[in-house]
């Protein structure tokens, strides 16, 4: 299969990155800064999306799974002054939620011409339990995708073109393995009943099967990894 992954750097989107290629797939990564053979997009720019979306198609000629992955986690204080809270809120929601529908969007448009594709969106627990009092627009952000995925799903299944999700939980990553050996990491593993954070391979390879081998009957699928520290 051809794949587009984007956030393809580091943490999650890095260890997917390599699974889909140790499954012989051929795989076009992006990140916001590029190289390494990474597309280059800043999806604060509404441009970025649609200038990777073909790039991605001109390398690889057809694809065939789109993967979003790419997010910020930055947070804004409820006492912020309103140029910045709405300032936080545009960028997490432009970055998050409005590239990967303009994405979404754009392979539903090529899978129609090639007889249907998949789409993996890279969604959060905070979707459903939401996250602290600095990231309302982060679970926002993230339950906006979800909302989406279940709607590409119920619209687009006749068409062979399938829709997914994955929600994970904290997960350890170079930029969380530092606050999980400080005082925070105590907190955050009393919270999680199998003992432990999720690990990026964990994650990845529930993105891989989505991607290439879950059954079509099991779209609009919304997957949790996060050591039962909730469950629906």
């Amino acid at each position: 299969m051809n794949i587009l992954l984007t956030g393809a750097s580091r943490g999650i989107g890095a260890a997917t990155l390599a699974a889909l290629e140790a499954s012989v797939h051929k795989v076009s990564g992006h990140s916001t800064k590029g190289g390494d053979g990474l597309i280059a997009a800043d999806f604060s720019d509404p441009a970025a999306p649609r200038a990777l979306w073909e790039a991605a198609v001109e390398k690889l000629g057809r694809i065939d799974v789109l993967i979003n992955n790419a997010g910020i986690f930055e947070g804004i204080d409820v006492d912020a002054s309103d140029d910045e809270w709405h300032a936080g809120w545009g960028r997490t929601l432009t970055v998050n939620l409005q590239a990967s529908a303009d994405l979404c969007r754009l392979a539903i448009r090529h899978f129609r011409e090639h007889g249907g594709g998949r789409i993996v969106n890279v969604a959060s627990r905070a979707a459903f339990r939401g996250d602290s009092p600095a990231h309302w627009h982060y679970a926002a952000s993230k339950a906006g995708m979800i909302g989406m995925t279940k709607s590409i799903a119920r619209g687009y299944a006749a068409e062979n073109i399938l829709a997914f999700a994955v929600a994970p939980g904290f997960t350890v990553s170079e930029m969380t393995e530092e606050y999980l050996t400080g005082r925070g990491g105590e907190k955050i593993l009393a919270d999680i009943p199998l003992g432990r954070v999720a690990t990026t391979v964990e994650v990845a390879e529930t993105i891989r099967w989505l991607a290439t081998e879950a059954p079509p009957s099991a779209t609009g699928t919304v997957i949790d990894v996060n050591g039962a520290s909730y469950v629906r």
